[in-house]
């Protein structure tokens, strides 16, 4: 078959296929152009999804006839400097989007510059240009988008339901209104709920628009992301563990105020979260990344969704650091959704219908019953309380906390119910304790301190441990020999089936070794393979931690949960496991109140 040039309209459709993939791609070249305009209120308007309409109307610095015509030409831009493609610093600057826009739908683009008498409009019918004419307007540009892929059949049966490809518009508007603070947005329209985020400035913009967008609660359950090195700056609000998602919905990243889907940025996050999140939980963070524009390549994706970093890796480090920093300044703060969720989760008993609301109704006759047994006070009640040992729960009582104690932010242990849950008190909360996942935590904070300064102290057993273990599992644990030594476990094989260890780590104490190694083999088993031990060492110091926790239903002394309650408040990332899960939940004197209807 002979070589032919393709004819412009099908030039023009097959970049529409790369550029507009559906209506909100259309939203997001139209708004990052209004952005570049230097526009400080966007409205966005859209009718069935934006597949009938869409409508972005700015106040930025128009266009006159000249540039109006050029705008819906390919490959015209006015956003490249002496045509270097190394120092990108517009949202948009491939020249082809209006062209390709107006190929596939009907589309019209009225502007007006700041001194000029009136506006112009120019309509692009599927490639055929009319205009520009005269057109009343203010300052600024109006573009419209109607009947989008009308011409094209086989796109538009691809297009999901009108309430789906609204939601998207909604997803691109919220990504580019994140990274632009200052700039006033409506979005409206028939297809949807009016939506209005006024402009933010001053020192809390981002904290505000954030809490317009997440969430309110957002900025209260996060920590303040302020890093910087070797030219790479890292900012924005990363959630508490423990205000943690199902998905990654909830997870923004920009770069140069560019909304980025980065497989850099994402393994960064991954990476940061990796010691508190468990496998099927994702952290709700809002990242920003500033970097000197030669340093990056936006122009590895049609609709600069991906970009490529020239140092992936010093991004990634920088990235993880600013996090692990940020989280560490939480300290054993959880969030105050936790708090939430158990305000829920109790009870208040139904109230008993009273004789008012039973008129009209027949009284049944209960069988008549003894009256409840009532027994008189005497001084030996409370103490017969205290030692009342039920079949499923136990609660024992610790010391009296005196008047001048001090105010400790996790206060004084009060009591152990269920014998593993610490009942505390502080000077306006009460605060439940989960005495197992708080310890687990600190202990696997000392592994991982220890292992930083170099191995990890070992005790010796006075005569090895021998386990009986099915042969593979031998074989794995022996090729992981050297790196458990690091961590204080040396053990060797012992005939064909079994291991020996004769050394565990110091910081274990009395544990069950059977147990820890065969806990060990099972991961080992799941990992398959032990030249990644070095990337999973944080699994196996969380498996060992594990072991080398309190125990759920071991009965504690006074002094031993309060100096649990102690060494929390002076852990970094306390208040929350190694899965993720709270270690604490506070509720604070007014909550209580408002459950006994005091307020």
């Amino acid at each position: 078959m002979a070589i032919r040039q393709l004819p412009d309209d099908l030039v023009n459709k097959i970049a529409a296929g790369e550029v507009v993939e559906r209506p909100a791609s259309v939203v997001k070249e139209l708004v990052e152009n209004a952005l570049d305009a230097g526009a400080r209120r966007i409205a966005i308007t859209t009718a069935a999804g934006g597949k009938s309409l869409i409508r972005i109307e700015d106040d930025g610095c128009g266009m006159d006839a000249d540039d109006l015509v050029l705008s819906v030409e390919r490959h015209a831009t006015s956003k490249l400097k002496d045509d270097g493609l190394d120092d990108i610093r517009t949202l948009g600057f491939r020249g082809e989007a209006l062209a390709s826009i107006g190929s596939v739908s009907d589309l019209s683009i009225a502007s007006r510059t700041e001194d000029a008498e009136s506006g112009l409009k120019l309509t692009l019918s599927r490639g055929t240009r009319n205009g520009p004419v005269p057109h009343p307007m203010n300052r600024g540009t109006v573009v419209e988008v109607k009947n989008l892929f009308a011409a094209i059949p086989a796109r538009l049966k691809f297009l999901k339901s009108d309430r789906a490809e609204a939601a998207a518009i909604t997803d691109v508007v919220k990504r580019l209104a994140m990274a632009h603070r200052n700039v006033h947005f409506v979005l409206t329209g028939s297809d949807r709920s009016p939506i209005n985020w006024p402009a933010q400035e001053g020192p809390g913009a981002v904290h505000a628009r954030l809490a317009q967008i997440i969430g309110a609660d957002f900025p209260e359950n996060a920590q303040e992301i302020a890093f910087s090195r070797g030219g790479i700056v890292v900012g924005g609000l990363a959630g508490l563990p423990t205000y943690s998602r199902a998905n990654t919905l909830n997870q923004f990243y920009f770069v140069n105020g560019r909304s980025v889907r980065d497989k850099v940025l994402l393994g960064a996050v991954r990476a940061s979260y990796a010691d508190f999140l468990h496998r099927d939980r994702f952290p709700v963070i809002a990242l920003f990344v500033a970097i000197d524009p030669a340093e990056v390549d936006v122009n590895v994706h049609p609709a600069k969704a991906e970009l490529r970093f020239r140092d992936s890796g010093a991004v990634r480090g920088t990235v993880i650091r600013a996090i692990s920093e940020a989280l560490g300044a939480a300290g054993f703060r959880a969030s105050s959704s936790v708090a939430e969720s158990a305000l829920a989760s109790f009870k208040a008993p139904e109230p008993v219908a009273g004789f008012a609301e039973l008129v009209g109704e027949p009284l049944r006759q209960e069988p008549s019953r003894p009256p409840p047994y009532q027994p008189s006070f005497s001084p030996s009640l409370a103490a017969d309380v205290r030692h009342f040992d039920g079949p499923s729960a136990r609660m024992e009582p610790v010391s009296e906390m005196p008047g001048d104690a001090p105010d400790f932010p996790l206060g004084v242990a009060r009591a152990q119910v269920f014998e593993n849950y610490i009942v505390a008190q502080s000077g306006d909360a009460l605060v439940l304790i989960d005495q197992h996942a708080a310890h687990e935590r600190l202990v696997y904070e000392k592994f991982r301190a220890q292992l930083r300064s170099g191995p990890v102290p070992s005790q010796r057993q006075l005569i090895p441990v021998v386990i009986d273990l099915p042969q593979e599992d031998c074989e794995r644990l022996e090729d992981a020999a050297p790196v458990l030594e690091r961590l204080g476990l040396y053990l060797e094989r012992f005939g064909p089936g079994a291991v020996a260890v004769s050394e565990t780590p110091a910081l274990l104490g009395q544990t069950d070794v059977s147990r820890l190694i065969r806990d060990l083999a099972d991961g080992l088993a799941e990992w398959d393979n032990v030249a990644v031990l070095e990337e999973r060492m944080d699994a196996i110091i969380a498996r060992m931690a594990c072991h080398g926790s309190v125990r759920s239903g071991r009965r504690l002394r006074a002094d031993e949960m309060n100096a649990l309650l102690r060494e929390m408040e002076a852990t970094p990332h306390s208040g929350q496991c190694i899965h993720g899960r709270p270690t604490y939940i506070e509720l604070k004197k007014s909550d209580l109140e408002r459950l006994f209807g005091r307020r």
